[in-house]
C-alpha cells in the first residue's frame, strides 16, 4: 500500500481551473491578481509565500488564511464534504494545498502550534504528495 492510496474510497476532489493562474504566469503582481480575482486561492497562496519569504509573518498568516478559506469554499462547491483526497497532480488544486502549507508554516512562526500541526496533518491527509513537494 502506498501513501497515495485512498483508504476511505472517497473520490478525489478536482477544483476547476483558476483564472488567476494565467495572470500570475504572465508576471502580473500577486496583489493585483488577488484584487482582480479575490476568490483565487492561488493568488492568496502566492502572496502568503512571498510574505513569509520576506519575513512578514503576520501578513503571510493573513494571506494564507484568506487563501485557505477561499479554497474551502471552492472545494465545497466542487462536491468536497470535508474529507478525501485533493490531489497535487491536479494543478488547479495547488492553490488550496499551497495555502494550507503556508498557513501551517505561518502558524508555527507565530507560536500557534496546534494550528500548525492541524494544518500539516490536513495537508498530508489531502495530498501526501503535496506535503512532500512543499516540505511538510
Amino acid at each position: 500500500m502506498t501513501s497515495s492510496e485512498n483508504l476511505l474510497g472517497i473520490p478525489p476532489t478536482h477544483l476547476p481551473e483558476d483564472p488567476a493562474a494565467e495572470r500570475l504566469e504572465q508576471g502580473v503582481a500577486p496583489d493585483q491578481v488577488a484584487a482582480a480575482y479575490p476568490t483565487s486561492s492561488l493568488a492568496w497562496a502566492t502572496l502568503a509565500e512571498d510574505a513569509l519569504e520576506d519575513g512578514r509573518t503576520v501578513e503571510g498568516y493573513a494571506y494564507a488564511r484568506t487563501g485557505y478559506h477561499r479554497a474551502l469554499d471552492a472545494l465545497r462547491r466542487s462536491g468536497w464534504r470535508g474529507q478525501g483526497p485533493v490531489p497535487w497532480s491536479h494543478v488547479p488544486n495547488r492553490g488550496f494545498l499551497r495555502s494550507l502549507a503556508a498557513l501551517s508554516r505561518a502558524a508555527g512562526e507565530i507560536g500557534e502550534v496546534e494550528e500548525e500541526q492541524r494544518c500539516r496533518q490536513f495537508l498530508r491527509d489531502s495530498s501526501a504528495e503535496a506535503a512532500d513537494e512543499l516540505g511538510l
